[in-house]
This record gives structure tokens, sequence and C-alpha cells, in this order.
């Protein structure tokens, strides 16, 4: 079951870019737990079948088939038919039915685990949001730390600058060296700013307070998230947006002649069919 109908279909198109090759004898035998070398009989092949705009996967191994698809936007559902029992050495019989059950079943859960593994990029999304929202710790709470806000860039990169100088930091320290990042001098910021700062990094779990004492230091999860909100913002956001602008500087990059052939195109389409720009 998926909570979000969107991140459901954008996971669902995500697996199927990611598994177009699930279908080949080297892959489908890890699915089905079974042996396949040339001369085994039968087909091994990958579909991406569209009704309307729902797509489906189809994986097929010899006469069984694993079908995938996103139902009614709430769940990624998955179905085997094993039309040839015969295809994993058991008989016809109905007292084999257990067995077959459980070669689906498995089947089944061999492919969701690695897609789950291969698409774990999705839980992101939750940890992004997360950071995106308040937030409240046994009755504490904490404003949002939104990833285009200045003040939370600048944060950021304060707690890069005491992980590689002095490894701990304290109140003064983030007064003092996030003040020139905002572009105003210690004494304009108050003590109460900076303590609501550092209530936001620690509830968030970006830092944790040293018992017994008055310093703070970055966790593992504070360091990848700064590593990556920094990154992402001052390497590509700003750097991208500037290129694509209207009122960008240098007009020759190649993704700027790309985005004004794409919009020239649009436009042109636009006026063919006599709709308004």
């Amino acid at each position: 079951m998926l909570d979000q109908p969107v991140t459901g279909r954008i996971f669902f198109e995500e697996v199927i870019r990611e598994n177009l090759d699930i279908g080949r004898p080297s892959q489908v035998s890890l699915v089905f737990d079974r042996k396949v070398s040339r001369r085994t009989p039968g087909r091994f092949r990958t579909r991406v079948i569209t009704d309307g705009v729902v797509p489906s996967l189809h994986v097929d191994y010899k006469k069984t088939r694993i079908k995938q698809y996103h139902k009614e936007g709430q769940a990624l559902r998955t179905e085997t038919t094993i039309n040839d029992t015969r295809d994993f050495a058991i008989g016809r019989r109905i007292e084999n039915l257990p067995e077959l059950r459980k070669i689906g079943f498995a089947a089944n859960r061999r492919l969701l685990d690695v897609q789950r593994i291969g698409h774990d990029c999705f839980i992101g999304e939750a940890s992004f949001q997360d950071m995106q929202r308040p937030v409240t710790l046994n009755d504490q709470r904490a404003a949002a730390l939104r990833f285009a806000d200045p003040r939370v860039q600048a944060l950021l990169h304060v707690l890069l600058l005491f992980l590689l100088v002095h490894g701990t930091f304290t109140h003064k320290h983030v007064r003092e060296h996030l003040a020139p990042l905002l572009g105003k001098k210690p004494s304009q910021l108050s003590p109460g700013q900076i303590t609501y700062d550092l209530r936001r990094l620690r509830l968030h779990g970006l830092t944790e307070r040293i018992p017994k004492t008055h310093r703070y230091r970055i966790t593992a999860k504070g360091l990848r998230t700064a590593i990556f909100y920094t990154g992402l913002y001052n390497r590509a956001l700003r750097t991208g947006l500037a290129i694509i602008s209207p009122r960008a500087t240098n007009p020759e990059p190649p993704m700027a002649k790309a985005i004004r052939a794409a919009e020239t195109a649009v436009n042109k389409w636009y006026q063919h069919e006599k709709l308004a720009a």
C-alpha cells in the first residue's frame, strides 16, 4: 500500500524504467530462484503495457508471468500466474497447490525486495518533507528547516565549518559565524534568535547537545543533510536557474540553448493550435 497516490505513481514509473531488463534469463532466474541456461526452453522477456494512462510491467518465465501495476492510485499490485506447473517440476494434482502458492509468493517477495532496495530514494521524500515542517519532540516545538531559506542554508554552512575546524560548538560560536553569512554583525543577532536556531537543529536531529555541557555537535544525519542541502542549493539549483533565466549573462551554455529551443517549439505549437500562450 502507498500513502500518497502521486508518490506511488512516481515510484512505479521509476520501477518500470529501472527494471526493463528483469525478464532477461540472468535476472529472472533470481526472481524465481531457478537456474536458467541456454538450453532452458521457454520465453524470457519484459514487457511494458499501457492501458490508457496506467502502465503495467510484465515479466515472463516460460509459461509463468508476473504482472505489476499501480492499482487505483493506492497500491502496487503484484500478481504471479503459473500456467504450467511443469515450469517448476511440480505435478498438476490439486495437492500441489500449497507448493505452487509458496513459489508464487516467494517470487513476488524477491521482486519487491529488489525494487525496494533499488528505490529507497523515495523514502527520502518523507525525510525531506519532515524537514519542511515544524517538529514537536517531548513537548518541545521547533520550526521547519526549509530548503530555500537563506538562514537555514547559512546554519548548515556553519555546521560544516564547525565539523572541520572545532568539532563541537557553543551558542557563542554559532552567533559569531552565522552573522557574517547573513550580512550582519554578531551584535545584531540576539541570544534568543540563536537559541531558536539551535533548538531547530537539535529537534530535527541535525545536532545533539553533549551531556552536562553547553556544547553541541553535529550528528551523522546532520552531516549528510548539511552536505546535500548546501551542495544541491549552491552547485545545482542556483547555478541551473541562473543559466536558464531570461536575464542570464551567458546565454550560450547547451542547457540554456535547449531550454530556449523547447520554449520556441511549445510556442509554435500553441500558435498552430490557436491556443493562448
